[in-house]
C-alpha cells in the first residue's frame, strides 16, 4: 500500500528541485543559500525572474517547515494544496520550459515586395491575417502590418489623390510607423524569454508587432514561424 504524501512533503521535494535547477542555471559548483541562487538565476533567466516572488515565499514557507518541525510526523506549516499545486507546477515549468519551436512553429506565409496591396487584403479577408513577412527573393525587407497599410491609406486620402495603380508592399513598407518593427529569435528560446523581448520593446518605446522564428534566429534562415504580442498573452 502506497502512503500519501503530505503536502509538507511533496512541498520540500518540488522545492529542493528548484533548487538544483537554479543551480543548473547558474552553474553553481558551490553551496548557495536559495535566495542567492534566485538573485543570480533572475540575471540569466527570464523564467526566474517571471517567478521570482513566488520563489522568496516558497523559501520563507520552507523555512518555517524546517526549521520548527518538532518532530517526523509534525510540521507547524503545514502548506495549502494551493501553494503546494503552485510550486509543482513551477518546478515543472523552470525544469522543462517550453520553446517557441515547440509552441509557434508553422508553415508562415511570406510575401514578395512586389506583390500588390490587392492581394494582401484578399488575405486579410480570407484568413485575418493582420502581420506580412516580406522578402525580396529570399532577402527579407520588412514586416507589413495593418496599421502600415492604414497608414499609406491616410496619407494617400490626406493627399487628395487617390493612387493610378495598386500599390505595392514594396510601397506599403515605407508608411509602417517602425521600420523595424520586428525581431528574428531563435526556436531555442523559450516562451518567456519571447515575452519579456515584448515588454522590453515596449519600456524602450520600440514596440514589436512580431517576432520571426528561424533556427538560430538569423534573419536569412528559413522563417519557421511568427509570434504576435496577442499570441503570447494566450500562453501561461
Amino acid at each position: 500500500m502506497t502512503t500519501k504524501l503530505r503536502n509538507s512533503d511533496r512541498f520540500l521535494i518540488a522545492f529542493n528541485r528548484i533548487s538544483l535547477t537554479l543551480r543548473e542555471i547558474i552553474g553553481a559548483k558551490d553551496f548557495l543559500p536559495f535566495y542567492r541562487l534566485v538573485d543570480q538565476g533572475k540575471k540569466k533567466s527570464a523564467l526566474v525572474r517571471k517567478y521570482e516572488d513566488d520563489l522568496r515565499s516558497f523559501a520563507d514557507l520552507r523555512n518555517a517547515i524546517v526549521h520548527h518541525r518538532t518532530s517526523a510526523e509534525y510540521v507547524i506549516a503545514e502548506p495549502h494544496t494551493k501553494v503546494v499545486s503552485r510550486i509543482e507546477h513551477i518546478d515543472l515549468v523552470l525544469a522543462k520550459p517550453k520553446l517557441v519551436g515547440q509552441v509557434f512553429q508553422k508553415k508562415v506565409l511570406c510575401f514578395q515586395v512586389n506583390d500588390s496591396l490587392k492581394y494582401v487584403l484578399n488575405v486579410i479577408r480570407q484568413r485575418k491575417f493582420t502581420q506580412f513577412p516580406v522578402y525580396e527573393g529570399h532577402e527579407f525587407r520588412g514586416l507589413v502590418t495593418t496599421v502600415g497599410i492604414t497608414n499609406w491609406l491616410a496619407t494617400t486620402i490626406a493627399g487628395n489623390q487617390m493612387p493610378k495603380k495598386m500599390p505595392t508592399l514594396y510601397d506599403i513598407l515605407h508608411h509602417e510607423k517602425n521600420r523595424v518593427n520586428y525581431k528574428f529569435v531563435s526556436r531555442y528560446i523559450t516562451i518567456y524569454d519571447a515575452e519579456e523581448i515584448f515588454k522590453q520593446g515596449v519600456e524602450r518605446g520600440k514596440r514589436f508587432e512580431a517576432l520571426l522564428i528561424t533556427e538560430h534566429g538569423k534573419p536569412q534562415q528559413k522563417l519557421l514561424g511568427i509570434i504576435t504580442p496577442i499570441d503570447i498573452m494566450k500562453v501561461d
